[in-house]
């Protein structure tokens, strides 16, 4: 029996997956009338968290944030079957998963953080990619299971924060991407461009092959032979800045990185390689 706990459209969906495969589930959400559609699957709905937790050998969840996680884990501890396992899908930060982990370890119930980067559909198809982190003997006993969960199963190695650091780095990732995202077609509206036409720039032009590469040179603080000068990219960023304010066209993103070129700039580094801006990140 696997108890899980979060029937929001990720959980859900998990739970969905886990019916087609024949597991026995039974879900709880704070909001019943969230998980009760499940029922149409074959999943058991209950209102009582603790009573969900009642024979599982395996306990899941997909909550909100820290707050989330340690509230319901304590209102599930009475009803916990001895030698149950927690695995913990939420986003959650390092420091509370550490703290999270050595608490329940020590009352006996082993916890595995494995966030996932995944929407709904992919946790309904098992795709996508999940992280893992904390002991390898825990890991490895769970790993067949989790492996049917998602595309890729990833273990980051025995430290318990370890995967809730990774999966905040690539949120913040996404979240650059995106933002980066809004301005080109905020510079674009500024230069009189629709937003389709915009988008055709990366029929041709796909920069993210290029992150590996840029990062190993971060890394490496390799900014005395520039491919590209600070000084010159600075420029550029001006051009973008004035182009959308003559437009009255807002930015995001762009202006605060003019701000850290200029920062870096007063320090000496304009005709270093753009990338110094990073050399503060990795010294």
């Amino acid at each position: 029996m696997i108890a899980f706990y979060g029937m929001g459209l990720l959980g859900s969906n998990f739970v969905r997956a886990l019916r087609h495969r024949g597991e026995a589930v039974r879900v709880w959400n704070r909001n019943p009338e969230r998980a009760r559609p499940l029922a149409a699957d074959g999943a058991i709905v209950v209102e009582d968290p603790a009573v969900a937790a009642r024979g599982a050998t395996q306990i899941h969840l997909t909550l909100s944030d820290d707050a989330a996680v340690d509230g319901v884990l304590e209102r599930i501890f009475t009803g916990l079957e001895p030698g149950a396992v927690i695995v913990d899908h939420t986003t959650t930060s390092p420091a509370g998963t550490l703290v999270r982990a050595k608490r329940w370890a020590e009352r006996g119930f082993p916890f595995l953080h494995a966030p996932v980067f995944m929407g709904p559909q992919n946790a309904l198809e098992s795709s996508g990619a999940m992280l893992a982190s904390g002991d390898r003997a825990l890991y490895d006993r769970l790993a067949p299971d989790l492996a049917k969960m998602t595309g890729r199963l990833v273990y980051l190695g025995p430290e318990p924060e370890r995967a809730a650091a990774f999966k905040l780095l690539g949120n913040a990732f996404l979240m650059f991407i995106t933002a980066g995202c809004a301005d080109v077609l905020a510079l674009g509206k500024a230069f009189g461009l629709k937003p389709a036409d915009v988008a055709t720039l990366f029929q041709f032009f796909n920069p993210a092959g290029t992150v590996p590469l840029r990062l190993e040179r971060m890394m490496a603080q390799n900014f005395d032979s520039p491919s590209w000068e600070l000084a010159m990219a600075r420029k550029d960023a001006r051009l973008m800045i004035e182009a959308a304010a003559q437009k009255e066209v807002p930015l995001a993103v762009i202006p605060t990185i003019a701000g850290e070129m200029d920062r870096f700039i007063a320090r000496g580094h304009a005709h270093d390689d753009w990338t110094v801006i990073a050399k503060d990140s990795v010294s």
